[in-house]
């Protein structure tokens, strides 16, 4: 009993929130549109300033108490949203709901990280919650076709940005990542489990001779999700510390698939690239 892409259902939100930015935007995104809102924090991933709002904490095996916390709320539909790596399923301390998911879990994980989340958004919906996606619930903070803020690439920065995008998409065909760094046509990077930020953290320790600078940046940042995956869940996502780490790795911009980006705190996304003289460009793919 999924949404449709697009058509946000009524009803209180359960929010599954791991780490970054995304959780807190959806909160407030419902804080704004008076919507109800409960907020179950991942133990170990969730931000301490999502306390904010009503929740609870469990951790991410306490699955048979996470469920019964989202029917005692009177929770209608659940949204998965923010970081949460994946952890050592041998580590893990589940409940007795918890239990008896986990090898089906387990197996999931095996098939790669979409198959996981497709199994995760099961039991959410065997238990009769509708998902939604962030990017429905922000009302579509998506990325739009073209520059998003003041500066537009150059011909050789389009080549770049969309070698990178091209390479993001095959790395997500593959289930290894949404992003990739391309300067001057050389792939500098290729995102997998560590995450954007470490990925162009990594960037910025590399050789001055392969990357730009603040004086002479170039390359760019692609982010694509991958075609596998469920939207509802995955959509790659930046923000405004997502435009100051490319600054950072000497990169001319960020580029993104028209709809398929989702945006945290968009004037602050178009604040900062413009300081920072950075492009943040939509591609229709």
């Amino acid at each position: 009993m999924s949404a449709e892409r697009g058509m946000s259902p009524a009803g209180k939100l359960g929010l599954i929130a791991g780490g970054g930015g995304l959780p807190a935007a959806v909160a407030a995104r419902c804080d704004a549109e008076g919507r109800p809102v409960f907020i179950i924090r991942l133990a170990g991933f969730a931000d301490p300033h999502l306390t904010r709002w009503p929740g609870a904490e469990f951790g991410m095996a306490q699955i048979g108490a996470i469920l019964k916390a989202l029917k005692a709320e009177a929770c209608t539909t659940v949204c998965l949203a923010g970081i949460v790596n994946r952890p050592d399923f041998k580590s893990l301390k589940p409940d007795f709901k918890g239990a008896t998911l986990l090898p089906g879990i387990v197996a999931a994980a095996t098939q790669g990280d979409d198959a996981l989340l497709r199994k995760i958004l099961s039991v959410f919906e065997a238990e009769g919650f509708a998902v939604e996606g962030a990017d429905d619930i922000l009302g579509g903070e998506t990325l739009a076709q073209g520059a998003l803020g003041a500066v537009t690439p150059t011909p050789e920065q389009v080549a770049d940005l969309r070698k990178a995008l091209y390479v993001a998409e095959k790395s997500g065909e593959l289930d290894i990542g949404q992003g990739a760094v391309v300067c001057d046509g050389l792939v500098l990077a290729v995102e997998a489990q560590e995450g954007t930020d470490a990925m162009l953290n990594r960037v910025a320790g590399l050789p001055a001779d392969l990357r730009g600078s603040a004086s002479a940046p170039k390359g760019a940042l692609g982010k694509a999700p991958k075609p596998i995956q469920d939207l509802r869940v995955d959509m790659p996502v930046i923000g405004p510390r997502t435009v100051e780490l490319a600054a950072a790795a000497g990169l001319a911009g960020i580029a993104g698939v028209t709809g398929r980006l989702i945006l945290i705190d968009r004037p602050a996304i178009v604040a900062a690239a413009d300081r920072l003289g950075l492009f943040v460009w939509g591609e229709d793919r």
